[in-house]
């Protein structure tokens, strides 16, 4: 019967609001643990983002602790509240986080158009215990280190994007998906050049994810999220670039970018809406296209790249 199988998948899900609050846990609280895979969403067939299984709640309901040891799990803190939790001054904890030591987890603006950068309690609790981190707790920073602070360098930014990334691509549901969330990170000048083909450009930014929401489009605020989103440094770019590259190839292997059918005469003007498109453009209708395929999950995962430092990252738990 038409449309069964969608209602049983509603039947065996709930959406992300009713989920957030059978657990006990705020919206942000909740995207948040989704984002870090702790808890596992499905794509919603009926084309509305994504599910909560309900045999998902009813594994974290049974883990030991809940509901106060997930709410912890997920507990941002920023620079003052995170320095007091290592027993660091602020001034050294920054230092840290500026070293890539640390790695934010989320970001937000405050009133004055500054960055603030929050990190997860659990992890600081952890570094702090490392007896190998000891010497970076007291004491006075290693020369090689004081060098690099004194040459201006800050990964915060930088180790954000990489685990933002992580995110993106744990949510994706297919090779264009993927492509999506690598090219996220990525100045639009720099999709160009890699993705030159305007249909294919068009269909990538399809699922080009934009900047988490920091005020309303084209204000200061969000410019600053965008540029906080746009990979700056060198060889993160070279990296992403490389990334990109080969998620194109998979993607079309997978399914070619739709493109107008070729069905004209040469007695048939052509229509306005076949002439290649600027890469800015907004997408190009498909026409006489087969529904795009479920996404196979048995294709091998490739260890390169950025990528591939992000999955052997999230294997080794770091």
């Amino acid at each position: 019967m038409p449309g069964s199988t969608l209602t049983t998948a509603h039947q065996t899900s709930c959406t992300p609001g009713r989920a957030a609050r059978e657990l006990g846990l705020k919206r942000s609280e909740f995207d948040l643990a989704v984002h870090l895979g702790r808890i596992r969403t499905v794509p919603d067939e009926g084309g509305g983002g994504h599910r909560v299984p309900l045999t998902e709640l009813e594994r974290l309901r049974g883990q030991a602790g809940f509901p106060d040891a997930l709410r912890e799990a997920v507990r941002t803190v920023g620079t003052t509240e995170g320095a007091a939790l290592m027993e660091v001054p602020p001034t050294r904890f920054t230092r840290l986080a500026k070293l890539g030591l640390l790695i934010p987890v989320r970001f937000y603006l405050n009133r004055y158009r500054t960055v603030v950068w929050m990190y997860l309690a659990d992890e600081l609790r952890q570094f702090a215990a490392d007896e190998t981190n000891a010497p970076l707790l007291t004491g006075r920073t290693p020369p090689h280190l004081r060098a690099q602070l004194g040459d201006g360098a800050d990964l915060r930014a930088r180790n954000w994007r990489g685990r933002h990334l992580g995110f993106l691509l744990r949510q994706a549901d297919g090779p264009w998906q993927r492509a999506g969330a690598v090219a996220a990170l990525l100045d639009p000048a720099q999709i160009a050049e890699l993705v030159p083909d305007p249909y294919e450009r068009a269909h990538l930014n399809r699922f080009r994810p934009g900047p988490p929401a920091h005020g309303a489009p084209g204000s200061p605020a969000a410019d600053l999220a965008a540029r906080i989103m746009t990979a700056d440094d060198p060889d993160e770019i070279g990296w992403l670039r490389a990334d990109l590259a080969q998620a194109i190839v998979e993607a079309r292997e997978h399914r070619p970018a739709p493109r107008p059918a070729a069905h004209r005469t040469a007695a048939t003007p052509e229509p306005p809406h076949d002439r290649p498109i600027p890469h800015n453009a907004g997408p190009v209708p498909a026409r006489h296209e087969p529904q795009e395929p479920q996404e196979r999950h048995d294709r091998p995962e490739r260890s390169r790249g950025l990528l591939g430092w992000l999955r052997r990252r999230d294997v080794r738990g770091v």
